[in-house]
């Protein structure tokens, strides 16, 4: 009997395990599929994702990055066509493993919103909780991510773990004035 009992107990962890997996892929033809199995070599745009409940994009990441994302969420606007700039501004963030959300200034809606946090119309533009920084200067940008509490290094992730493409929210009305050189503004805090 208790033989039984410890099989049924592996069995039970093994299929609890590996449902919480799912997979999505384009075959040859083009199609998309959804499944639970890993896809076959030939498949394209293999994205493995965790479907396990509580599982998040953030449990990698070290928690003093956890903590200053909740904290100081992180967003960069940019444009198709921003150029170095606004690669440079995403690696930067990349490099230090800083959870961000890209939004593509497209259209007015988004020229808006940025022109409310900033009251400018220049590219890129990151902001970290109510602080933010135009154009790219490595030393600001660095500035004000120390400020916000995030790590000044964290683990090598690929840029979809750590970049979400939503829509721009609302920003707020007390987003502050741009940090002075490559000291974060005191009254970030």
């Amino acid at each position: 009997m208790r033989a039984y009992v410890l099989i049924a107990a592996a069995l039970w962890i093994a299929c609890g395990d590996s449902a919480g997996q799912a997979y999505r892929w384009v075959d040859d033809a083009g199609r998309v599929h959804y499944t639970q199995t890993p896809p076959p070599p030939g498949a394209k745009g293999v994205q493995r994702k965790n479907t396990r409940p509580g599982a998040a994009a953030t449990v990698d990441l070290p928690y003093a990055t956890q903590v200053a994302a909740k904290n100081s969420p992180v967003t960069l606007y940019t444009q198709p066509d921003c150029g170095p700039a606004c690669d440079q501004a995403r690696a930067s963030l990349v490099k230090r493993a800083v959870p961000f959300r890209e939004v593509s200034v497209v259209g007015q809606k988004e020229i808006d919103e940025m022109k409310k946090v900033s009251g400018r119309e220049d590219l890129p533009l990151i902001v970290v909780g109510s602080q933010f920084q135009t154009g790219y200067q490595e030393g600001r940008i660095n500035g004000l991510l120390d400020a916000a509490g995030y790590p000044a290094a964290g683990p090598r992730l690929p840029i979809e773990a750590l970049r979400k493409t939503n829509p721009a929210p609302s920003a707020s009305p007390q987003a502050s004035q741009q940090a002075p050189d490559d000291q974060p503004n005191p009254d970030s805090k």
